[in-house]
């Protein structure tokens, strides 16, 4: 897969973690915000668990005996998102929600990035890519409403 291929598939996903917590967030006006979260990823780990049937040996799951603590975090962070985003969402929106996720990613990840931090490669932080995570910011507080 292309480069440009990959950035489309990811766009896709952004629009698809934009619209889940709306989705959620309407679950938990009908049976709370933790139980919404605990019900989108109970189904997130049926529909992983049915692709693991399916698709055969894609990895191998003994290997989790060999993970460090702190790559078993994964699921903590995803259920501390899911579960924040069902309860804030409803308050401030979703576009506000998105902003401020999506310039706390980019500044998350040009950190991760220039220090190579998970043993991933290291991508100097320059100044095009500072003026992006600035100019994010800008736009983040342009499109919070208060």
């Amino acid at each position: 897969m292309n480069s440009v291929l990959f950035f489309v598939v990811m766009f896709i996903a952004g629009m698809a973690v934009a619209i889940q917590p709306s989705i959620n967030g309407r679950l938990a006006q009908r049976v709370g915000a933790l139980e919404s979260s605990c019900i989108s990823f109970a189904v997130g780990t049926l529909i992983l668990f049915a692709f693991l049937l399916v698709g055969g040996k894609l990895g191998n799951l003994r290997g989790i005996t060999d993970a460090r603590w702190w790559e078993l975090t994964g699921g903590l962070l995803g259920a501390f998102f899911v579960t924040l985003t069902i309860v804030i969402v409803p308050r401030i929106g979703t576009a506000s929600a998105m902003a401020a996720i999506i310039a706390a990613q980019l500044m998350t990840g040009l950190l991760l990035d220039q220090y190579g931090i998970f043993g991933f490669r290291t991508i100097a932080l320059d100044g095009k890519r500072s003026l992006g995570v600035a100019l994010l910011l800008i736009g983040a507080g342009l499109v919070f409403r208060r």
